[in-house]
């Protein structure tokens, strides 16, 4: 009889070889909980933007003179405006390509660090350097200043003048990265549009200086050198300087990506200086409000505009940081390669992410505007980068 209790005990509770429901920790009813939460996480987006990388890698492998970076941005703008994906990156990808976007850009600038070290500062001299510094402030106020004159919404004629002045789609991601701080809540999502239309806008002129400017080597009289200098005081990605400059040979290559690093190293103080910026904003909306009366009542609307962002933003610490790790020269070039390329694939992943926020048909309504600012923009920094090269040579 107690055998006869025991299977029929079994049975009830389908430990037998009862074929019913499986209880609820049962391996069955984990595997769909863990489903759902990997859908429901950032796992698609960064899943789509690994693969965005990956297809990117192939057509830079297969056109080598296309830049890596500048296929992935591509790539990510083409899936925003594919039918059968498009929905998909908006819906459920949408959280993991807005962390790739925002996450893995901040590395990709801080480990951007270990290609520059301050001996190769000094090395250039101070006429490069103050050259540089004037090509990159006159192309910021200038192409901040007309773009405010045409009308631009929001922090376009800002990012733009950024990506521009400094390093293209990286310095964009970085400046963005820091207004996100000191805006409220709803001001976010129009903060990444912006970021994605600044991003297109310079991707394109960056590309178009791929085939124009070695067209101008000759024409223009520079040499090997000279041209190396131009193309790093005047192209904004550090792929599309290469791209560029790699046409006139290893001298010009050289001279080109120290003038370009030397761009890439006013990022810092430019992030300092916009973080300053907002908090004089702040403490004189602060006093506005105080007076009156209405100060709690206006912060609680704003959100996360009260918050103060750090005077050094973390990611523009650790760029310092890893400037300062390279110029002791400690790191062997192992790690050096090995950390450049994981800053290329993260950098790559960050502007698929940016790539599949843009939205043509909103970058339309605007084309003729930013159309005028990014050629206007192109041309006043060439200008001034060979105004330079002449200059100090």
């Amino acid at each position: 009889m107690a055998l006869l209790d025991r299977a029929a005990t079994r049975t009830a509770t389908g430990s037998g070889t009862s074929t019913g429901p499986r209880t609820a920790t049962g391996p069955r009813t984990a595997d769909p909980a863990a489903g759902r939460r990997w859908a429901s996480g950032p796992w698609p987006g960064l899943t789509v933007a690994a693969a965005g990388v990956g297809a990117a890698w192939l057509v830079h492998r297969a056109l080598p003179a296309v830049p890596f970076l500048t296929v992935a941005v591509v790539l990510g703008i083409a899936a925003a405006h594919t039918p059968r994906v498009r929905e998909g990156l908006r819906g459920r990808c949408r959280a993991g390509l807005t962390l790739a976007a925002k996450r893995l850009m901040r590395v990709g600038v801080v480990l951007l660090g270990l290609k520059l070290s301050l001996s190769d500062v000094a090395g250039l001299g101070w006429r490069t350097v103050a050259m540089v510094v004037g090509v990159v402030g006159l192309t910021l106020a200038g192409t901040w200043w007309l773009g405010r004159r045409l009308g631009l919404p929001g922090d376009q004629p800002l990012l733009i003048a950024t990506g521009y002045a400094i390093c293209g789609a990286s310095a964009i991601g970085a400046v963005s990265a820091v207004r996100d701080g000191a805006e409220s809540d709803e001001g976010r999502e129009q903060g990444r549009e912006d970021a994605a239309t600044a991003v297109a806008l310079v991707t394109l002129c960056g590309t178009l200086a791929i085939a124009v400017l070695p067209l101008l080597h000759g024409p223009l009289g520079l040499s090997d050198a000279q041209f190396g200098r131009w193309v790093g005081a005047g192209v904004h990605d550090v792929g599309q300087v290469v791209a560029a400059a790699q046409t006139a040979g290893p001298a010009a290559l050289g001279e080109a990506v120290l003038v370009k690093l030397m761009r890439v190293a006013l990022l810092a103080p430019l992030v300092a200086m916009l973080v300053l910026a907002a908090r004089r904003r702040a403490a004189v909306m602060g006093v506005r409000e105080g007076s009156a009366g209405v100060r709690e009542g206006a912060a609680g609307d704003r959100g996360g505009a009260g918050r103060r962002p750090p005077l050094v933003p973390l990611f523009v610490a650790g760029f310092l940081a890893m400037v300062a790790l390279r110029t002791t020269g400690v790191l062997p070039e192992s790690v050096l390669s090995g950390a450049g390329h994981a800053q290329e694939l993260l950098l790559a992943a960050a502007l698929f992410g940016l790539g599949s926020a843009v939205h043509l048909p909103s970058l339309a309504r605007t084309g003729a505007k930013v159309a005028v600012l990014g050629l206007t923009s192109w041309v006043l920094i060439a200008a001034a980068a060979y105004a330079g090269v002449l200059f100090t040579t």
